[in-house]
């Protein structure tokens, strides 16, 4: 199960969150999302573990707790959106 995380602390780091959700289960992965031009974390990320169950328990449990004085969001992850990208074209 693919697992979003937010209001992440910018010190926080994906070993951090590996060793956050691995308390309920199995890894797969865990991937904080990083800002292109500054190179710095965004504040949300992503944890792959393998057993629903273990997945769900991790996300009720870690749901509004405070990690590093921040209170996290945690739920089952969504696919990504296709957004409209490029250029628009204007009529003049």
């Amino acid at each position: 199960m693919n697992i979003y995380v937010s209001n992440l602390s910018f010190h926080t780091t994906e070993e951090d969150l590996v060793q956050m959700f691995s308390a309920y289960g199995s890894v797969n992965s865990a991937k904080i999302v990083i800002d292109k031009f500054t190179n710095k974390s965004r504040g949300f990320g992503f944890i792959e573990m393998p057993d629903d169950n273990a997945a769900q328990e991790a996300i009720s449990k870690l749901n509004n707790k405070d990690i590093q004085g921040r209170t996290l969001s945690v739920s089952v992850a969504r696919p990504r959106e296709e957004r409209p990208g490029g250029f628009r074209s204007r009529s003049l």
